[in-house]
C-alpha cells in the first residue's frame, strides 16, 4: 500500500462517460480528493455501489473530490470495457468521472490491489487514507454504511489528522495484462 503521506500519483485519462481527458491537476483547490479502483463486474464493487454514489454525493458538497479508476484487463474482461463503464455510471447514478487505465500504470502508480480501493487525499494530494469503505462484504449481512471512509472524510474536513487505524480494502484481485502484474502485487 501506499504510505500515508504520499503524494498523490499523476494521471491524465479518459473519462468514459464525458469522453473528456480527466488529470490529477483538475482537481487543484478540492479540499480532498477520494480516488477509488472500481469496476463493473466485481460483486465486491456490486456489493457497495450505491453506498459509493450516496457518499460521493454526500461529500460533493463538502468540497471532496472524486474520481474512479477502472485498471481491469478489459480485453480478458469486456464487461469492464467502457460502454459497460458509462452504463454502469448512467444505471447506478455516478456522478463523478469514471476513467479507463487502459495500461494498468495508474494502478501501479497507486500500488492498487483490489476492487474496491479507496484512496483519500488531503488539499495538497497527500495521501490521508487509504483502505476499506466498511466492514461490510457480500453475504456477512453487515449493512453497507461506508463507515471507514466516511469517518476518513469527516477527520479530512474538520482538519484532524488521519485515522489511527486504516483496515486494507478487501475485494476482487485488479485483472492484470498477462505478464503485467506488478512485483508488490505477487509479493
Amino acid at each position: 500500500m501506499l504510505e500515508l503521506g504520499t503524494s498523490a500519483p499523476s494521471f491524465s485519462l479518459t473519462d468514459v462517460i464525458s469522453g473528456d481527458t480527466v488529470s490529477l491537476s483538475d482537481f487543484a483547490g478540492a479540499r480532498g480528493l477520494l480516488v477509488m479502483f472500481i469496476c463493473n463486474h466485481c460483486p465486491f464493487v456490486k456489493h457497495v455501489r450505491d453506498q459509493l454514489a450516496a457518499l460521493t454525493s454526500d461529500y460533493a458538497g463538502e468540497g471532496i473530490a472524486v474520481v474512479a479508476i477502472n485498471s481491469n484487463d478489459i480485453d480478458a474482461y469486456p464487461q469492464d470495457g467502457p460502454e459497460a463503464m458509462k452504463a454502469e455510471a448512467a444505471a447506478v447514478g455516478y456522478t463523478f468521472p469514471y476513467l479507463l487505465d487502459e495500461d494498468q500504470s495508474v494502478a501501479k502508480a497507486y500500488r492498487a490491489a483490489c476492487t474496491p480501493d479507496f484512496y483519500l487525499f488531503d488539499d495538497e494530494h497527500t495521501l490521508v487514507y487509504r483502505g476499506q469503505l466498511d466492514d461490510s462484504r457480500p453475504g456477512n449481512h453487515i449493512a453497507t454504511d461506508g463507515r471507514d471512509l466516511r469517518a476518513a472524510c469527516d477527520a479530512l474536513l474538520a482538519g484532524e489528522p488521519p485515522l489511527d487505524e486504516q483496515r486494507w480494502s478487501v475485494g476482487c484481485n485488479i485483472k492484470w495484462k498477462p505478464g503485467n502484474a506488478p512485483e508488490y502485487f505477487s509479493s
